[in-house]
């Protein structure tokens, strides 16, 4: 049973968004508002995405590692090389934030945190689980159980041109919430 939770906590029930916008150079991460657990479904005030500093955080995971995030992280001064930057520096001060917090866990003697995105001036990561940094080619990310629809329709609407950066962020949680049982508005969105 508790490897069952666990692995629903992976996915967190939940859909956070983050695309690039390359003709304003920012990052847009929207996040839809349920907390999930079995078929209990909560819609929460607290929300999935923040800004911290010059970056934008959107969490999956466990709203404690949210908490941690928004409100207990101290980010070093920002280095030229942001992709060094993000796997030394900023890894290295989120684990320290999840150890003091007590949500750092341990697994086969390796550090365990949770999953989200981060965006930095036009740069998107998504922060996996074993503090890996990706970042992909393509402008878009997408994590959480409704993932997979959002980066569906982001695959159709990130190339049209008609359409703002914004609206093809909140049309992808609106599709995510049509087909996942645990993503629900109200949505929130915030920019680098």
């Amino acid at each position: 049973y508790t490897v069952f939770l666990k692995t629903l906590n992976l996915k967190n029930m939940t859909c956070i968004v983050g695309f690039i916008d390359k003709k304003n150079k920012k990052v847009i991460i929207g996040a839809d508002s349920a907390g999930v657990a079995g078929l209990e479904l909560k819609i929460r005030k607290d929300p999935k995405v923040f800004k911290l500093n010059d970056f934008v955080i959107g969490c999956t995971s466990s709203f404690r590692m949210i908490q941690l995030l928004n409100f207990s992280l101290e980010l070093p001064e920002v280095e030229e090389d942001i992709y060094k930057y993000m796997c030394t520096k900023f890894i290295n001060a989120v684990r320290e934030c999840f150890k003091k917090g007590g949500f750092l866990s341990k697994s086969n003697e390796q550090e365990e945190g949770g999953v989200f995105l981060v965006g930095y001036k036009s740069r998107l990561f998504c922060i996996q689980i074993d503090f890996q940094v990706e970042e992909l080619y393509s402008k878009f990310n997408a994590v959480g159980c409704g993932d997979e629809y959002a980066k569906g329709a982001l695959s159709i609407l990130s190339e049209d041109k008609n359409i703002k950066p914004k609206a093809k962020v909140l049309k992808a949680l609106e599709v995510a919430s049509i087909h996942s049982a645990g993503v629900e508005k109200p949505f929130v969105l915030r920019c680098t």
